[in-house]
């Protein structure tokens, strides 16, 4: 067993390391960053109160397809999530510790569901990932064990957000770039964009999965719209604006940060 494991891993490291999965993976990290910005730009249209498309990723892509060129760019970005995704699931095969494979698998899921989103957004729909979930959500919660679904989604989506706040505040995130390749000022930089980055975005991911909660409490799908849902509950707050402008940016210097990947994240 433990040689197949090691022939295994040895396989999943050669396929990892071609170097058109790298440049691929590499400009997949520019387009991931360019989404967060764009997402950024929603939160803040959303807490601006002028119209804005779904405050969730799916929302940033319509952003991107209304422009000039926009479908080219969502193609690229895509491709690059793609190879994000074929990335990740190389590294659940590389790594030792089932925690780093547990992480490898929900970054690939999460990479595939962003591309996938991309290609609806390619092929003219227009229904949102916010209104998929709210669908979804309305017909679970029509019974107890729908309702049970629903709670528990929204605890492992609050305690990703928790997670990530703790990745952004403790700088964990350095590990996986290198930063002895680094100017020092470079470095410090990157450190306080992935810190301001990771914080916001944990945040958001934890209020969204408290709100699933609620929904299944209160038999209430309204509330499990996801991230679009998170930054409405805090648009209705009495420092909603500006609480929703410290959001938008710490996803912008999650952006920012994602694109500074491109160059030092460990492929």
């Amino acid at each position: 067993m433990s040689s197949l494991s090691a022939r295994t891993r040895g396989a999943a490291s050669r396929a990892a390391d071609n170097s058109w999965l790298e440049r691929l993976t590499r400009a997949g990290f520019v387009g991931y960053g360019i989404l967060h910005l764009l997402f950024a730009y929603v939160i803040m249209k959303v807490a601006l109160g002028g119209p804005a498309a779904d405050g969730d990723q799916s929302g940033a892509m319509q952003q991107i397809a209304d422009e000039p060129f926009g479908a080219a760019l969502i193609g690229a970005i895509v491709v690059g999530l793609m190879a994000m995704a074929v990335w990740q699931v190389l590294e659940i095969f590389r790594e030792r510790r089932l925690t780093e494979r547990a992480a490898s698998a929900g970054r690939a899921a999460f990479y595939l569901y962003l591309a996938f989103s991309g290609v609806k957004v390619l092929r003219g729909k227009k229904s949102s990932s916010a209104d998929t979930q709210q669908d979804a959500a309305a017909g679970l919660l029509a019974s107890d064990a729908g309702r049970v679904a629903v709670m528990t989604a929204g605890l492992i989506l609050a305690g990703i957000g928790v997670w990530l706040a703790i990745v952004g505040i403790t700088r964990r995130f350095e590990k996986h770039l290198h930063v002895g390749r680094m100017a020092a000022a470079t470095r410090r930089l990157v450190g306080r964009l992935g810190a301001v980055g990771f914080t916001a975005k944990g945040l958001a991911y934890a209020i969204a999965g408290i709100l699933f909660v609620v929904a299944a409490w209160r038999y209430d799908p309204e509330k499990a719209r996801g991230l679009d849902a998170a930054l409405r509950a805090l648009a209705d707050e009495s420092y909603g604006t500006w609480l929703l402008l410290v959001v938008a940016v710490g996803f912008t210097a999650y952006g920012l940060f994602a694109v500074t990947e491109a160059r030092y994240r460990k492929v």
